[in-house]
């Protein structure tokens, strides 16, 4: 049987018994075909997807034939047009009863439709079965005494024909249609293959079913008009076999598109939330209604309100896997309790308006990742969310435009607006803790602008200190060789106390001037460059009065008889401390140990036990009610050149520089 181009709308059958015979011979049986072979060779028979098909209006038209549906058709034209289906059922007729036959009449439909869409191609050869199968339905059912369908019903030997495993078989086929016409309006949807990769696995079951599809109509039609004996079962099987994995594959694109469908909401949301409990819902509760919804703790407590906790509130939300962040809860338990202290207010923001929640970020929850994520949040006294399913905000978490997570952990800061106010926020408490409050990158810049002249001073008046983020330095001086001395002394003791390894504490330290080149004027010239700065009273911003309170409080340190010295973590500045305070700060080390670890910090910790110290020393040396005994000797004449008389002492003004505020004496 020699076929067609597509394009010609006849067909050559061999007239010698003998060709036709060696012919059928060469020709592949489809049921030989394994679905990978049926995929390669009707993938090359198609074109593209320029022909038209009024898909909708010829499902209906099959459907009312086949299913009886009754669906409204109107009368005009459609496409493909008449003669277009006559020709596929008239191949489809004139095939020869053998299963190699059905195979070449399929890849000749295949290719005469090479310019359809794939869903058109089976829905056109579909339409062509039910050109005869209407016809025969049609005629069965007219009524003995109508002379018109009485004599076409004995034209088309209706009475002689059985269709019931036609019937059985086109209805089949119409009913599974459905599966590639819902293949068709999600592939026309034009999903990103990436958001649902199901649609290109599903494209691949499609082309088997679209020749399965065609197959079976062939089949059908030749046992319809009489000139085959197929089992139409066989086909059946088939096409069965390949309807299978393509409702597999609707169903997680079903899945995957609603995935899709939730992250826009998801994104809108984000993008435009009227509040910051709107936000935390689209990022950690499922669009649509699940059984299991996420809880809210408090440390251990479980919070009823769940995340209406956190309306009119500044959230820091704490983005992280499982792995390696005992630092990060350790500084946010830290920072919880920090926002808990004195003062309540900074920079027009207060405290207890902030709060920290952490949205841990699981791929799968094993057994084993949630027995670990429940020993975490023991450990935490932060708000935590509990969850075992996947995070419906993981795109949009991970999206590098928006909060930008990428294993490592982030801690990015939103208004009681929902607004974005810090990327990660992480960044400034670590370096400067509840000092960087109200945690805003311009809260850090600014800490960094207060403290940097200092530092450059310090690093030039002392050669070789280095400055790590993750160790702390004592930095001392003072004219007392004695004190410097004892205190040199203590500190390396302290460094390296049991306690402080235990604690994964590092400590070093270093007297100011002191280094591998020691010229006589480095500690000088550091005290000339405070001193430059005090006359620089500019103060056109908040960080230039903040500045001044550290060159005065720096000057008081100087005066101190004992020596003075500085704690540092990293380039943060912790304190600025008197001689004897901080000497018996260090000296008594084993007094206050333990409180490293229950206040999460031995800056912390150092500090309560100084400021102890610093308040016990000023109740036993006070400075009120100061009455000097020394004469006053000094006589100053009126400058007024006519009058040049000594002037009178009317009062002498002592001015104590007291140690109120941590910043001044």
């Amino acid at each position: 049987m020699a076929l067609s181009n597509g394009t010609s709308t006849t067909v050559l059958i061999p007239q010698n018994a003998t060709a036709s015979i060696q012919h059928r011979a060469n020709l592949p049986n489809p049921f030989d075909l394994t679905d990978d072979q049926i995929l390669d060779i009707v993938y090359l028979a198609h074109l593209n997807d320029d022909e038209t098909c009024d898909t909708d209006k010829l499902y209906n038209l099959v459907s009312n034939i086949v299913l009886r549906s009754q669906s409204p058709v109107s009368a005009s034209s459609s496409k493909p047009e008449f003669v277009t289906l006559k020709l596929i059922s008239c191949q489809m007729i004139s095939t020869r009863n053998a299963a190699q036959c059905v195979h070449q009449t399929t890849m000749w439909i295949l290719q005469h439709l090479k310019c359809y869409s794939w869903d058109a191609k089976a829905l056109i050869s579909i339409g062509a079965v039910c050109l005869e199968y209407g016809s025969f339905v049609h005629l069965s059912q007219f009524q003995n005494n109508e002379v018109l369908g009485i004599s076409l019903r004995q034209l088309n030997q209706v009475q002689n024909r059985d269709a019931s495993a036609v019937g059985e078989l086109v209805t089949y086929i119409v009913q599974v249609f459905t599966n590639v016409k819902e293949w068709s309006m999600y592939a026309a949807d034009g999903y990103d293959p990436e958001d649902v990769p199901d649609l290109t696995e599903a494209f691949q079951a499609i082309l088997v079913v679209v020749y399965w599809t065609v197959a079976a109509t062939v089949a059908a039609t030749g046992n319809l008009v009489g000139v085959s004996t197929y089992k139409l079962s066989e086909y059946k099987v088939r096409l069965s076999a390949a309807v299978v994995k393509l409702t597999t594959h609707l169903e997680i694109i079903r899945t995957q598109i609603a995935n899709v469908r939730d992250y826009v909401t998801i994104r809108n949301i984000y993008d435009r939330p009227k509040d910051i409990v709107e936000l935390l819902k689209a990022l950690i509760y499922p669009q649509q209604k699940v059984a299991e919804t996420p809880k809210i703790f408090e440390g251990t407590n479980l919070i009823t309100k769940g995340v209406e906790v956190f309306r009119q509130k500044h959230v820091l939300v704490f983005i992280s896997s499982l792995v390696s962040i005992e630092d990060e809860i350790s500084l946010l338990n830290s920072m919880y309790d920090r926002l808990q202290e004195d003062p309540k207010e900074a920079k027009g923001f207060k405290k207890e308006d902030f709060k920290i929640l952490w949205i841990p970020v699981v791929e799968e929850w094993s057994q084993s990742n949630r027995e670990q994520f429940k020993a975490l949040k023991s450990g935490i006294k932060f708000y935590a969310v509990e969850y075992f399913y996947e995070l419906p905000g993981l795109k949009i978490i991970k999206d590098t435009e928006r909060v930008n997570y990428d294993i490592h952990p982030i801690a990015p800061l939103f208004s009681p607006k929902g607004t974005l106010l810090n990327e990660n926020a992480l960044e400034v408490i670590f370096e400067w803790g509840i000092e960087a409050f109200p945690f805003r990158k311009a809260d850090g810049e600014e800490l960094t602008q207060k403290w940097k002249w200092l530092w450059d001073l310090i690093l030039k008046a002392t050669p070789g200190l280095q400055v790590k983020e993750n160790r702390y330095i004592f930095i001392y001086g003072g004219a007392n060789n004695t004190w410097v001395q004892n205190f040199t002394h203590e500190l390396s003791k302290i460094k390296i106390n049991e306690t402080i390894q235990r604690a994964d504490i590092i400590i070093e330290h270093y007297q100011l001037g002191k280094g591998k080149v020691e010229p006589n004027n480095l500690v000088p010239s550091f005290w000339i460059g405070v001193e430059r700065k005090k006359h620089n009273k500019k103060h056109q911003e908040a960080v230039d009065c903040e500045i001044q309170k550290i060159v005065k409080c720096l000057f008081c340190l100087k005066r101190d008889p004992q020596g003075w010295a500085i704690l540092s973590k990293g380039h943060n500045i912790k304190l600025l401390c008197h001689g004897q305070a901080v000497y018996q700060t260090v000296a008594e080390f084993q007094n206050w140990k333990a409180k490293v670890f229950e206040r999460e910090g031995f800056d912390v910790a150092f500090k309560e036990y100084y400021d102890a110290k610093e308040k016990e020393i000023s109740a036993t040396q006070p400075c009120e009610n100061y009455i000097s005994t020394a004469n006053v000797i000094a006589t100053i004449t009126c400058p007024n050149p006519l009058c040049g008389r000594v002037m009178e002492v009317s009062s002498v003004n002592y001015k104590c520089c007291h140690r109120d505020d941590p910043l001044s004496c």
